[in-house]
C-alpha cells in the first residue's frame, strides 16, 4: 500500500488526438507547479494523475496544484492491489490514518470502472463498509443518506481509496483556447477578466497604459505586482507597458472634454489590435462591467468596439462588483488592487463623462487628431517586461 495524490480533469471535452495534447498539456502543468518537491513517480490511469510523494508534503502540494486550470479536484488516495482482502485492509488502514476521536457516520461509495473485476459494486460497498465497522464500530456507524465523510474506492487497474476532495478551479488548460491581450489596470476589475478568460484556456499577456509624470513609477510597480499574481495561475506573463499621455494630451487639446474616457479607450484598443496583430493574439480582453461607470454603458462599449475589427471579450460585463471583488480575494489580486496608487484613467478626467456616445460625433472629433501617428508613436517607446512567479 502506498499513499499518492490523485488528480482529476475536467472539462477536457475535445475529441480524438487533441483531448491527449491538451491533458499531457495539463499534466506538464501540474508537475511543473509541485517542481520544488521530491516526486518519486507520476502516471496517469483512466483520467487521472497519480503523484507519488512524501505524504507530509500533501498540504502544500495541493495547494499548489489547485491553481493548475483543467483540474476538477485532487485528493490524497491509498493505492492498493485490486484483490478483495486486500481492499479490506486497505480501507481500515485509510480510516484509521483519519486519526478519528469523535463518534461519526460514513458511507463508502464504489466506482467499479474495470468491469472485468468479479465483484461488483453492490457487493464491494457493503463488504468494504463491513471491515471497517468491524475495526471501528465503536466510533463509526454507516449512514447512507447523509453521512459525516465518504470513503471513495475506485477499482481500475489499481485500487484507488479516498476520501477528502479538494476542489480545483475546473476550465481547461492554458493555451487551448488561444491567445489572448489583457488591458490590465491597477484597479480590481481587469486581474480578475484575465483570471477568468485563463481558466477557459486562453493564454494570457498584458497591455499596461500608464501617464507618466503624471502618473507615478509606483503605479506601473502595482500592475507588475498584480501580473506575477496572475502569473501564479496563469504561467509566464508578457507586459507591455505604454505612456498614454501624449494621447491624452492631444485629446484634450483638439476634442471635446465629455469625450476624454471613449476617446482615451478607443486609442487603447487600437494599440491592443495593433500589438495583436504583430505578436499574434487571438482577442483583446477588458475588465469592464455593464453600468460600472460612465464609459461602460452599451452605447460606450459599442462605440469602442468599433475602434477595431478584432474581438474584444469583456468576462466581468455582467457581474455586480462585490462578486467581482470576491473573485479578486479568493485569488489574491484584491490587497494589490486597492493600493492607493493613481493610473492613466484619472488623469485628464472629465467633470461630465458622455454616457451615450453617438459614433458619428467620436468619428468626428477623431479628425482633430492623426490617429495613426499616435498609436505607432507610443508603440515605439513602449517597455516590455517579463513577469513570472
Amino acid at each position: 500500500m502506498d499513499w499518492y495524490i490523485s488528480v482529476s480533469f475536467g472539462e477536457l471535452t475535445l475529441k480524438g488526438s487533441n483531448r491527449r495534447v491538451f491533458e499531457d498539456r495539463a499534466v506538464k502543468k501540474v508537475l511543473n507547479s509541485i517542481k520544488e518537491f521530491n516526486i518519486e513517480k507520476h502516471y496517469k490511469e483512466q483520467g487521472k494523475l497519480y503523484i507519488k510523494a512524501n505524504k507530509e508534503d500533501f498540504p502544500e502540494m495541493i495547494k499548489s496544484i489547485k491553481k493548475v486550470f483543467g483540474i476538477i479536484y485532487i485528493s490524497p488516495c491509498l493505492k492498493v492491489e485490486k484483490d478483495i482482502e486486500k481492499m479490506e485492509k486497505g480501507i481500515v488502514e485509510f480510516v484509521r490514518e483519519k486519526n478519528l476521536t469523535e463518534e461519526a457516520s460514513f458511507k463508502v461509495e464504489v466506482n467499479r470502472v474495470d468491469k472485468s473485476f468479479k465483484f461488483k459494486s453492490p457487493e464491494l460497498n457493503p463488504r468494504l463498509g463491513g471491515a471497517v465497522l468491524k475495526q471501528f464500530g465503536n466510533l463509526l456507524k454507516v449512514d447512507v443518506h447523509n453521512p459525516d465523510f465518504k470513503i471513495y474506492v475506485d477499482v481500475k487497474q489499481n485500487v484507488y481509496i479516498y476520501s477528502d476532495r479538494t476542489k480545483g478551479w475546473g476550465g481547461l488548460p492554458i493555451g487551448s483556447s488561444g491567445r489572448g491581450l489583457l488591458l490590465l489596470s491597477g484597479g480590481i476589475d481587469s486581474p480578475v477578466a484575465g483570471f477568468l478568460l485563463a481558466k477557459r484556456g486562453v493564454e494570457i499577456s498584458a497591455l499596461h497604459f500608464h501617464s507618466y509624470p503624471f502618473t507615478s513609477d509606483r503605479s506601473v510597480e502595482k500592475v507588475k505586482d498584480l501580473a506575477k499574481q496572475l502569473s501564479y495561475y496563469t504561467g509566464k506573463i508578457t507586459m507591455y507597458s505604454i505612456n498614454l499621455l501624449p494621447i491624452q494630451k492631444e485629446i484634450n487639446e483638439k476634442c471635446r472634454e465629455r469625450e476624454m474616457t471613449i476617446l482615451s479607450r478607443r486609442f487603447m484598443m487600437r494599440i491592443g489590435e495593433k500589438l495583436s496583430q504583430k505578436y499574434e493574439y487571438d482577442a483583446l480582453i477588458t475588465g469592464e462591467s455593464l453600468g460600472q461607470v460612465a464609459s461602460q454603458t452599451i452605447q460606450g462599449v459599442s462605440v469602442i468596439n468599433q475602434a477595431v475589427e478584432m474581438p474584444i471579450l469583456r468576462p466581468l460585463i455582467a457581474m455586480d462588483k462585490t462578486e467581482i471583488i470576491e473573485i479578486s480575494r479568493e485569488i489574491g489580486t484584491y490587497e494589490t488592487s486597492i493600493l492607493p496608487f493613481e493610473d492613466c484613467c484619472t488623469v485628464f478626467l472629465p467633470r461630465r463623462p458622455v454616457t451615450k456616445p453617438r459614433l458619428r460625433d467620436i468619428q468626428a472629433s477623431e479628425k482633430n487628431l492623426d490617429i495613426d501617428k499616435l498609436v505607432d508613436d507610443a508603440i515605439e517607446k513602449m517597455e516590455i517586461f517579463k513577469i513570472e512567479e
